[in-house]
């Protein structure tokens, strides 16, 4: 007895759920219905029989609430079901699609229910659709209800393929039949989507293939807009592309399609023309010779007039798109031995309608026509050869019969389009390429090209050749001799910079596919240019003298791109700059940065060879250290290039060459090369450089004269450039070396050097005892230096770099370092050079501390340096004196300029106040900062920064009136992007804003009138139609 009330008293619960749902229309309860199925409080069978009365309610509404809630259970339970319960609640849903119109949504979510189930019989996925094609009107159901029916469609297409396949084409006809009429975009993603699959997957089309076509071509060209604030998501190209994919999967369309193609290319809507070039490409992938033969005049026809006449470039572009995939086509179709060649015929169409405007090389229909040719040729070798031997011959030609040089140049640029096509196909044999015939006349015309007055055929020429000398084993040693002595004579024009610019591109290219011939006819040429070169500069012969060294040199660092060209250019150049130590030119810094800059290029052409990279490092450096400590010795007689070797520009030029040659070193050579140069610098070691006899010993560190102290700098270039798991020898002393050379007040320049040096290694040692014996050493420096005395400025450059190094890499010390750098900006002395050494911290360096140069640099260090210093350096600000606030300000300014943008937009609202007040700071760094930092917000926040655009405008008004340039043109761009501000809050600042604006129209800066004219333009067409 008490067993039975405990199973009575579950089932009344349920029957209570039921009603509240049926009678109750309650949503709840069939989602606690699910859940207890879920955890086995009752079965499926028992929901069945608690919903027996309403399921044979005479009322549908009744009904369909029953069926509505044993469909939602069956949805999130499905996979509970056994195989005779799928059974019969298959029967009982296909008995109800005959039931009321009302009824009909919930039988569809209980059969898509169903159609998930794994415990499917075989047979019932076939029964379910044919009682769904049968007794369904689809398309008068509201739009969820046909998106369910497209849902068990695709769902059985999935599990149970191969029984639908035994249908045959009648489960093609009852889709047919159930898409036929679809409008809804959501459902018709779907519905392109089963038509894909059925042909992708090979169901049977039987005679159903035009009506599956015209089912789905009606909806092209697809002419859909999306609503505002949609929330489904589908773009117009969704569909686009799905219909296209549906269009383009089967050759059986190619009758039905291609002619409907054609009538929409010639219609005078642009999206349609584009949709159907676009569709006509697709479809070339799958088409072959039989389905374009009857179609290809028509489409000819159509492709031709869209290029001749079209206005728009991308259906010009689109056209010659689908022009060259039916050339492919035609291409890789295999021919039995008595089939027409239909390519063949295509190509002769094309040649016919086109060849006669090459002709005219002022018409405006020569370049269509060569595009539509280029466009074929592009297709295959077969398709190329044909074209190129029957255009190449008629172009030579006109190029002899035109002698305008606009004329040729038009004509080159057209014979150099089709050359560059050779360069997509290989040919085994040497006689079987199209140009062998044509050489000799193209090698003429080319250099005919180059000897030209005009600059423009010149570069045409140029690049002619270029294109020539990529073709394998076309050119011979004549003509490469010709080529060669053609681009030396270019490089040295004086008239016009592209020109000879240009030809430098072009030996760098050439030289790495001939080398030989480079070196035979070109690098002794400039071997000897370099020594009249010098006779010149001996004589102080002018400023094109000194142009003609600067071209030679640029030469000689262009053709650096083959790793036996290096091997004779290097040398030259450092002989070069070793002439000029010995006295026999009068060098000056210009020329002596020059050939370091020179040295520079070819280090950077060395980096992607690690054994050219290896030679240039053990060949430059140890010759470059020995010119600049031999520099450094104290002699009775300076040379007037040992003065320039010491001087800041040129040691920075050569760091700058040390630095590269030295980044790219694999560790072993690294570490082969640091064993010498470090020695060099702590023990005066100087047996590893090339004539090495000097005067007097090496000891920048131990009392050395100012000149050798400055070589620290080629030190640092080294060492901080190294791989970090080399290990750097004598390292402890060299830090200390470092350390006590960093705070020498009487050159700031090798104290700064040495300061650098010291924080590069800092950055990449690792984290360890030694390491924090290191930063204990620089804080007592810092603090030693900072306390008092002619040190100070010192000191604190070396507080500056160790707190870089350590904000790169997270180091906890770092918010230390900063907190001291951030109590400087009060110090009367310090204070100012303190805010600009913000700037620095949040700067990418160039020598020091850089990625390249394998520093530690994290990720995201900006961003992580503003959360934990700004707020600090706001409160300073306010908590400051008057005099010391635009120091707050500078830093900040610098801080956030340098910020990425979408980190500084949240905090916008807080800052904006700060930054509109360092505006009116009277330094003009901060001033310039801060425009920088403001110009962009104006683009990416205007909402926020309209709420202050009375104090913007007045601002940037007033500085487009500073002494200095730089802020005046930051000031007017910010005018200008003040613009992009909401309309309605301009308008009243429209006529003061242009009056004031007329005053920098008549700058004395052309730049700063330049950016008068932009913003004023911009602001006369605020709140003008269309603006």
């Amino acid at each position: 007895m008490a067993a039975a009330l405990e199973a009575v008293a579950p089932m009344g619960a349920l029957w209570g759920l039921v009603q509240d749902f049926v009678m109750g229309q309650q949503e709840g309860p069939a989602d606690q219905v699910a859940a207890d199925v879920k955890s086995g409080s009752y079965t499926v069978l028992q929901v069945v029989e608690a919903l027996g009365s309403s399921l044979e309610n005479p009322e549908p509404r009744t009904r369909a609430r029953g069926i509505q809630l044993l469909s939602q259970v069956l949805l999130q339970c499905h996979s509970l079901l056994l195989e005779k319960e799928v059974v019969h609640l298959i029967l009982f849903y296909e008995n109800r699609l005959k039931d009321h119109h009302l009824v009909i949504p919930s039988v569809l979510q209980g059969l898509r229910a169903l159609s998930l189930c794994v415990a499917l019989p075989p047979g019932l996925a076939v029964s379910v659709l044919k009682a769904i094609f049968q007794e369904v009107h689809v398309q008068s159901l509201p739009q969820v209800d046909r998106h369910t029916v497209y849902s068990i469609i695709t769902n059985f297409m999935r599990t149970r393929e191969e029984e639908l396949k035994g249908l045959g084409a009648d489960f093609t006809f009852g889709f047919i039949q159930v898409m036929d009429g679809e409008k809804d975009p959501r459902n018709l993603l779907v519905a392109f989507r089963i038509v894909h699959d059925l042909i992708s997957r090979d169901y049977s089309l039987g005679p159903f293939v035009e009506e599956l076509f015209e089912v789905t071509s009606c909806y092209f060209p697809i002419d859909f807009t999306p609503p505002p604030n949609d929330p489904h998501g589908i773009q117009r190209e969704d569909l686009i592309l799905s219909l296209r994919a549906v269009l383009a999967s089967t050759p059986r369309f190619a009758e039905f399609l291609l002619p409907l193609l054609t009538e929409k290319v010639d219609s005078e809507i642009l999206s349609a023309k584009l949709d159907s070039l676009q569709t006509l490409n697709a479809c070339c992938a799958v088409y072959g010779q039989k389905e374009l033969k009857d179609f290809l005049p028509s489409l000819w026809a159509s492709i031709r007039r869209e290029v001749f006449q079209t206005a728009s470039e991308r259906v010009e572009a689109e056209g010659l798109a689908a022009l060259n995939s039916l050339t492919a086509c035609l291409s890789r179709s295999v021919l039995r031995a008595d089939a027409e060649d239909l390519l063949d015929s295509f190509l002769s169409n094309i040649l016919q309608d086109c060849r006669h405007h090459l002709c005219e090389p002022d018409m405006k229909l020569v370049w269509p026509s060569a595009k539509l040719l280029q466009a074929a040729a592009g297709a295959s070798a077969r398709a190329c050869d044909h074209i190129t031997s029957n255009v190449l011959p008629l172009l030579l030609e006109q190029f002899h019969k035109h002698s305008q040089s606009n004329q040729r140049r038009t004509i080159l640029e057209m014979i150099l389009g089709f050359l560059k096509l050779q360069q997509k196909w290989s040919y085994e044999d040497k006689d079987e390429r199209p140009l062998s015939g044509f050489k000799d006349q193209l090698c003429s015309l080319v250099f005919m090209a180059l000897t030209d007055p005009s600059t423009q055929l010149q570069l045409v020429g140029i690049r002619t050749l270029t294109v020539l000398g990529a073709q394998p084993d076309l050119l011979s040693s004549g003509d490469l001799e010709l080529a060669v002595g053609h681009l030396y004579r270019l490089s040295f024009l004086e008239e016009d910079s592209q020109s000879w610019v240009a030809a430098l591109e072009a030996s760098g290219t050439l030289v790495t596919l001939y080398p030989v011939a480079f070196s035979s006819h070109l690098v002794p040429r400039l071997a000897e240019e370099l020594c009249v070169e010098e006779s010149y500069l001996a004589r102080e012969d002018g400023p094109t003298k000194c142009s003609r060294h600067q071209r030679c040199l640029q030469a000689l660092s262009a053709i650096s791109t083959h790793a036996s060209i290096v091997k004779e250019t290097l040398p030259l150049l450092l002989q070069h700059l070793c002439q000029m130590n010995k006295g026999n030119t009068v060098a000056g810094t210009s020329e002596v940065i020059a050939v370091c800059q020179s040295l520079q290029q070819v280090a950077e052409k060395c980096q992607q060879d690690p054994e050219s990279c290896w030679y240039f490092h053990q060949t430059a450096i140890p010759c470059l250290l020995a010119l600049a400590v031999q520099a450094s010795m104290p002699e009775k007689e300076h040379s007037v290039l040992k003065k320039v070797l010491l001087q800041d520009e040129v040691l920075a030029a050569m760091v700058s060459v040390i630095g590269t040659a030295t980044t790219h070193l694999s560790p072993d050579l690294a570490a082969q090369s640091v064993a010498h140069i470090v020695p060099l610098f702590l023990d005066g070691n100087t047996s590893f450089l090339p004539e090495n006899s000097f005067p007097g010993r090496f000891q920048p560190f131990q009392d050395g004269s100012s000149g050798q102290r400055r070589l620290v700098a080629l030190l640092m270039a080294f060492v901080c450039s190294l791989p970090r798991n080399v290990e750097i020898p004598q390292l402890n002393q060299l830090m200390r070396e470092l350390l006590e050379l960093s705070c020498c007040h009487s050159c700031p320049f090798s104290s700064t050097a040495a300061a650098k040096c010291f924080a590069g290694l800092l950055n990449k040692h690792p984290a360890g005892q030694q390491l924090d014996e290191f930063l204990q050493l620089a804080v007592d420096k810092v603090e030693a230096g900072l306390s008092s005395g002619p040190c100070r400025s010192q000191a604190f450059t070396l507080l500056l770099w160790v707190t870089k190094a350590l904000v790169l890499r997270y180091h906890p010390l770092s918010s230390c370092l900063t907190d001291q750098l951030m109590g400087l900006l009060s110090d009367p002395e310090l204070g100012p050079a303190a805010a600009d050494g913000f700037s620095l911290l949040m700067s990418d360096c160039t020598d020091v501390l850089t990625r390249a140069g394998h520093a530690e640099v994290r990720i995201m260090f900006r961003q992580r340096f503003f959360t934990d210093n700004v707020p600090a350096l706001v409160r300073g600000f306010h908590a400051a004196p008057r005099d010391v606030k635009p120091n707050y300000l500078k830093g900040l300014s610098h801080v956030l300029n340098r910020l990425p943008k979408p980190v500084l937009l949240p905090e916008l609202p807080t800052l904006l106040s700060l930054l509109l007040e360092a505006l009116s700071c009277p330094d003009s760094v901060v001033q310039l900062s801060t425009l920088s930092c403001l110009q962009p917000l104006l683009l990416e926040a205007p909402q926020v920064m309209s709420l202050h655009v009375d104090t913007l405008v007045t601002k940037f008004l007033n500085l487009s009136s500073s002494p200095s340039m730089a802020v005046r043109i930051a000031a007017l761009q910010c005018m200008h992007a003040v613009t992009h501000l909401p309309t309605p809050v301009l308008l009243p600042y429209k006529l003061q804003v242009i009056r004031a604006l007329a005053k920098p129209l008549d700058d004395k800066k052309r730049l700063v009138r330049k950016e008068a004219v932009s913003a004023r333009g911009e602001w006369f067409l605020l709140g003008s139609p269309g603006s």
